[in-house]
């Protein structure tokens, strides 16, 4: 490999990532997706993080939460300092997870039907391409969560007297737990979409995953324990762990999802090197 090979690689790959940035975040589609994820968002708000005090006081909002943390510590999460930004944490880990399959679903499969990915590489290699546009998405979401932390932030501060200090420190955690929760979900999207023939097939294919890996692991996990080590391969496995946290803890589970990444990205930049495009 000669000298000048490792900067045309990190160049071109965020080349890449600053022109599919802009092209999401100004056409229309990608318009009207921020659009739509902004009045989600704003839903939300307006609705249970805005009374965040009172729904954390319900007892039927206590049992929904320890329904879904599968745990008896998930009052951690009815112990936060601030109730929105616990509410928040709440949504956010099951949400953005969803919204990340939808948004990240196109990431090759379109450009591969029309023949455009062989103009694309006729400028850069395959490496560049690949993880230029997996850095794009999550650029994009990085984006996205902060759209939606900066709201909630507004509202705590508009509903109660609180340090700004504490709410930034909090708010910096949420971002970067929420930031490395989305990696291995884009990543699978990034491997999916270089299969499937549209973003509707690789949303699908990667429920299909999710939902057949769940079913297998559970069978078998019931005969041979330690099978269930396989869970690893799942995407989210670590969210109702996520949920019984707050403060610094809500990173403690980063590694996994870190692993995953890896993994994934791994198999997705070896599928792109060897698939006719």
């Amino acid at each position: 490999m000669t000298q000048t090979q490792p900067f045309n690689f990190w160049r071109n790959l965020l080349h890449i990532a600053s022109y599919d940035t802009q092209k999401v975040l100004l056409q229309k589609r990608g318009i009207i997706s921020l659009v739509c994820f902004t009045l989600v968002w704003l839903l939300i708000l307006a609705y249970p993080v805005k009374s965040a005090v009172e729904l954390m006081s319900i007892q039927g909002f206590k049992e929904f939460v320890y329904s879904f943390a599968h745990a008896s510590n998930a009052a951690e999460l009815l112990n936060w300092d601030t109730p929105e930004f616990a509410v928040y944490w709440f949504f956010a880990l099951y949400l953005f997870p969803m919204f990340s399959l939808i948004i990240t679903a196109d990431q090759f499969s379109s450009d591969r039907q029309r023949g455009t990915l062989r103009f694309f590489l006729l400028r850069t290699n395959r490496s560049s391409l690949f993880f230029g546009r997996f850095l794009a998405q999550m650029i994009i979401q990085g984006l996205l969560i902060l759209i939606s932390i900066i709201a909630t932030i507004g509202l705590i501060i508009f509903n109660q007297a609180t340090s700004f200090s504490d709410v930034f420190i909090t708010a910096s955690l949420v971002w970067l737990a929420l930031f490395i929760n989305l990696l291995p979900y884009t990543a699978l999207m990034s491997l999916l979409s270089l299969y499937a023939n549209g973003a509707r097939q690789a949303s699908m294919l990667a429920v299909f995953y999710w939902v057949v890996l769940t079913i297998v692991i559970g069978i078998l996990s019931f005969y041979v324990p330690q099978i269930s080590l396989l869970e690893l391969a799942k995407p989210g496995v670590q969210i109702p762990t996520m949920l019984n946290s707050s403060g610094i803890s809500v990173l403690h589970q980063s590694l996994i999802p870190i692993f995953q990444t890896v993994v994934l990205l791994t198999l997705g930049c070896l599928y792109m090197q060897r698939r006719a495009l």
